[in-house]
């Protein structure tokens, strides 16, 4: 007989399936499996739900649960019977349970593979979204333990339940039986339900950092009593300001007789304040903080900022208070900014708030900054002020236990009052998710970033994350895959971010140079040549000209279409009586902006010496000159350039660059040759602010990385494929079914590699076809292998100490007949050794062309990164290498081919014959998709694949399993836990 679900043995607790989550409105909450100790906590539960909820689960008035209910609700073996819980101050606020059934609908164990399903959420935080994130948590379990599809009945009237199972995004059947809605959910993941997943994820986490950015009352605990200190800092700021909600102070030692400070309320204690506080600044030493959060969970705030340190960044039992500061603030529903914070700042006019130790809150603009580093921050704060640049929102978020980078880029999408998104980041806590928020975010509006501890291989103090091991110039490269701008200092990110959030973005790379210095019209001109621009001859006004002359000629430059963006240089012009005016910048910024009020779509910027106040001027005319369009026009077909210049004009430039002047030749993809549309900003259109530069190479730097930008947004607007054609020679199940062989077979659970003939089997599933290479351990084994090879052959080592080193002997090519290979074997032992040390194989002759590497490997952090180069120096010695990230589509691989420096190798260079591009091209398509397709195949080398004029030959193959590392990319909602 059968035993019944509670006679079934029970298994471990599944810990992996505790998660937290963040709900729609931003607070969080904690998803966890039900276990025995929870009856209590069940019955309050269901005390707290309405008659109508109840009636909505059970069917018929169920006023309270019975012994034998509780029993049943919370004891699981989960497999078979399974019931989460979401928990908030460690009381239950929702609950799912499933029960696998037979076709009948009976109780079962597997192999069957349907399982019904049943929600019950307490009334007062329904419309949170905690029903839809416990569908995709349950769902997720469902398939761990086997389960495909998911029945339900559901009461017609209950309409928010039906509509969680209809919004989900999973195919799904629907009937009317008995009175009741029957669902059934196929729970395979879908596109859609994919989609639905990450735009309610999107949804949550922008909104949990606006929760924080724009509070309506502020709480500081640890307002110090006398002046000084960082609370009291914290305080005076944020009266400064001007902020517009409710302040508070709050410090425990206060007198109780003391009610105001600084002219707000004091209190001893949050529990003495009658009003709802909604962010608390956290200013108490380390050994206090979880006193002061606990007080905030029971009182109802949402958010915290934690300028406290004493953390992390203090070794290993810091860590662990930072974890437990983590897990205690998330069980009351909050989100924390910090620990080891420098605070936040919000300049929109309806919250002024600067919750932080900066001691002036910025000018209110369309820049919103990240940082990592308080330091930094101060350094970003300060340099954007120099310059007149405005910040939108600002974020220090110290040591990063919790809202991090990530999210920024979440609210940062939606966010109306911003137009650039600038983050300063030392740790990537998932990278994977980080290239896919700000692929999406990069869309819309430009995302700039500069990497801190990029060569030390570790992270820095404080920031409990997995360490990357993959190269710097690897993390450039999938910034750049995902449109990020990618800068190497502060000062490129606050250049790129003044002309980004004040410009248009350029239609292409012509650029047009004028100005009052011929000298500095040529470092100008160098310096556009030097990023990959096509600099016009600049136009020299000469020293005399007067700004109505600057004017005319920017005027000019903006409506000829031989050009997609302007800079203007400038010195200190002579005056009538000859002598240099150095001061009235203020005249030349009027004219400058005059010219531009005509809502040219051209970018502009200004490079300045010693002209006094022209960058203060020009940020201050931003907030009057006449809005500019902020879309992109397609550059004009070339004509003739105008004759109209100003009296004074003459052209300069070097004897070779007089007349337009044209890019060197290179492999580039059709966009880049002849510029197109770029999509809108997303953006209202605003007053352009024209960013001024004292150098010529800031702002070519700035402008080249904007014209990148636009090119890559031009192209995302129209995202690549993957060839259907694929499908039609590949054997997923085939490989799935070696590699599980294989890794049964493996003793070691880091993996094992495959031999030549096994990685041959594998990729020729994937219709990657590796030229076979006979072992020849003697002179006679040799001959035998070329007999059946036919020659001429190749007789090559393949000891790893040899391997791909043709430098040091051990590859004999094009290796004619007999007596050629058995001289050629002798003189291969006789260099380098004895054949049971070389292992030499006999491999037939691949057609001539040129000697590339193919890779594929699995970084724990990044993901599955594919990787390109030619064979040898140019990617071993030069790192010439290219790499995209997995999944690659068709644009991803022609991109791959041709962003190497050596590309030109491959089409024709010095009267060479192009080699066969597509069939690479497909090659790292099929490549891509068997490791995207089989997390197991955690590291591939082709090398060396020849590429002819006419197909390719991969002469070598080394693959390596492993069980698949955990990826925290997939899978339900979660935050990080670090």
């Amino acid at each position: 007989m059968e035993p019944t679900p509670e006679q079934r043995p029970h298994h471990a607790y599944p810990d992996h399936w505790e998660a937290d989550v963040v709900l729609r409105d931003g607070g969080t909450a904690r998803i966890r499996p039900i276990t025995t100790d929870d009856a209590a906590r069940l019955v309050s539960f269901y005390e707290q739900v309405s008659d109508e909820s109840k009636y909505y689960r059970f069917f018929a008035p169920y006023p309270r649960l019975s012994d034998r209910d509780v029993h049943r609700f919370t004891h699981h073996d989960y497999v078979d019977r399974v019931g989460l819980a979401v928990t908030i101050g460690g009381e239950f606020i929702g609950t799912v349970r499933y029960d696998r059934i037979d076709d009948t609908g009976r109780p079962a164990s597997a192999p069957a593979d349907e399982a019904e399903v049943a929600f019950l959420v307490q009334d007062a935080h329904q419309g949170r979204g905690v029903a839809s994130a416990l569908l995709e948590h349950i769902a997720a379990v469902a398939r761990e333990r086997g389960i495909r599809r998911f029945a339900a009945e559901v009461l017609p009237a209950n309409n928010k339940m039906i509509k969680v199972f209809r919004d989900g995004g999973y195919t799904q059947r629907r009937s009317f039986e008995d009175g009741s809605v029957h669902l059934t959910l196929d729970l395979e993941p879908t596109e859609k339900s994919l989609a639905v997943q990450r735009g309610r994820e999107q949804r949550a986490e922008a909104r949990s950092v606006q929760r924080l950015l724009a509070p309506g009352s502020v709480a500081v605990i640890g307002t110090g009593r006398t002046p000084g200190g960082v609370g009291r800092t914290v305080l005076r700021n944020l009266l400064a300001a001007g902020y517009t909600g409710r302040t508070y102070a709050v410090n425990r030692a206060f007198d109780e007789g003391l009610a105001t400070l600084d002219g707000v309320p004091a209190h001893r204690s949050l529990g003495e304040i009658d009003e709802q506080v909604d962010l608390a600044v956290i200013a108490v030493p380390a050994h206090r903080v979880p006193e002061a959060v606990a007080d905030c969970g029971e009182h109802g705030v949402q958010g915290l900022v934690v300028l406290s340190a004493g953390y992390a960044e203090r070794g290993a039992e810091g860590r662990e208070l930072q974890r437990e500061l983590v897990r205690q603030a998330r069980s009351y529903g909050m989100r924390i900014i910090g620990p080891n914070a420098f605070g936040i700042i919000n300049t929109a006019e309806t919250v002024r708030l600067n919750a932080s130790l900066a001691p002036e809150s910025p000018a209110r603009g369309r820049i919103g900054l990240f940082t990592q580093s308080g330091a930094i921050g101060i350094a970003l704060l300060s340099g954007l002020h120099r310059r007149g640049a405005g910040l939108s929102s600002f974020i220090s978020a110290g040591n990063r236990a919790d809202v991090s980078g990530n999210d920024f880029l979440q609210y940062s999408f939606e966010d109306p009052d911003t137009d650039v998104a600038l983050l300063y980041l030392e740790s990537l806590g998932n990278p994977r998710k980080f290239t896919r928020l700000a692929r999406r975010t990069a869309a819309v509006k430009p995302v700039v970033v500069v990497k801190g501890a990029r060569h030390s291989g570790t992270n820095p103090p404080g920031h409990a994350v997995p360490v990357s091991r993959i190269p710097d110039t690897t993390v450039s490269a999938l910034m750049r895959q995902a449109g990020v701008i990618r800068v190497d200092t502060v000062t490129e990110m606050v250049d790129a971010g003044l002309l980004l959030a004040g410009q248009p973005l350029p239609a292409g790379p012509r650029v047009a140079i004028l100005g009052n210095s011929e000298s500095l019209g040529l470092l100008t001109y160098d310096a556009c040549l030097a990023e990959g621009l096509r600099p016009r001859p600049p136009v020299d006004l000469t020293t005399a000209a007067s700004p109505q002359d600057f004017r005319d000629a920017l005027a000019e430059a903006l409506a000829d279409g031989t050009c997609d963006a302007v800079i203007v240089t400038a010195i200190p012009w002579v005056g009538e009586n000859g002598e240099a005016e150095t001061g009235d910048g203020q005249v030349l910024a009027e004219a400058l902006t005059k010219a531009v009020a005509g809502g040219s779509a051209k970018p502009v910027a200004v490079v300045h010496v010693e002209i006094g106040g022209l960058a203060e001027a020009l940020a201050a005319a931003s907030s009057t000159a006449a809005p500019r369009p902020r879309t992109v026009t397609p550059a004009a077909q070339p004509r003739a350039a105008t004759t109209a210049t100003p009296a004074r004009a003459t052209t300069a430039g070097p004897p070779a660059a007089r007349g337009a002047a044209t890019a060197p030749a290179a492999p580039a993809t059709p966009e880049a040759a002849a510029p197109e549309a770029a999509t809108s900003r997303e953006a209202t259109p605003r007053a352009g602010r024209i960013p001024a530069y004292p150098a010529a190479e800031r702002a070519v730097r700035a402008l080249a990385e904007a014209v990148k930008y636009a090119q890559w947004r031009r192209q995302a607007a129209v995202p690549g494929k993957i060839p259907e054609f694929l499908d039609d020679t590949i054997d997923e199940a085939g490989a799935a079914a070696l590699i599980e062989a294989q890794l049964a077979t493996a003793p070691d659970p880091r993996g094992r590699p495959l031999s030549h003939d096994e990685a041959r089997a594998l990729l020729g599933h994937y219709g990657i076809d590796v030229r076979p290479a006979l072992p020849a351990p003697d002179p006679e084994a040799a001959v035998a292998a070329a007999a059946r090879l036919g020659y001429p052959v190749a007789l090559k080592t393949t000891a790893p100490h040899l391997r791909h080193r043709a430098d040091l002997g051990g590859v004999r090519l094009d290796v004619a007949d007999e007596e050629a290979l058995r001289r050629a074997y002798g003189e291969l032992t006789d260099l380098l050794g004895k054949p049971a040390e070389l292992l030499p194989v006999v491999q037939a002759m691949a057609p001539r062309g040129v000697d590339t590497v193919v890779r594929a490997s699995i970084d724990a952090a990044a993901g599955a990164i594919l990787s390109f180069g030619l064979a040898g120096a140019p990617s071993e010695l030069l790192g010439d290498t290219a790499h995209r990230l997995v999944p690659a589509t068709d644009r991803d691989a022609a991109e791959l081919v041709r962003s190497i420096r050596a590309a030109p190798v491959l089409f024709g260079w010095r009267g060479s014959a192009p080699v066969d591009t597509a069939a690479l091209e497909e090659l790292l398509l099929r490549l891509s998709r068997l490791v995207d397709d089989h997390p197991e195949v955690v590291s591939v080398a082709l090398e060396p694949v020849v590429v002819a004029p006419q197909g390719l030959t991969v002469l070598g193959a080394s693959v390596r399993l492993a069980p698949p590392p955990a990826r925290s990319d997939v899978g339900p909602r979660r935050l990080p836990n670090y």
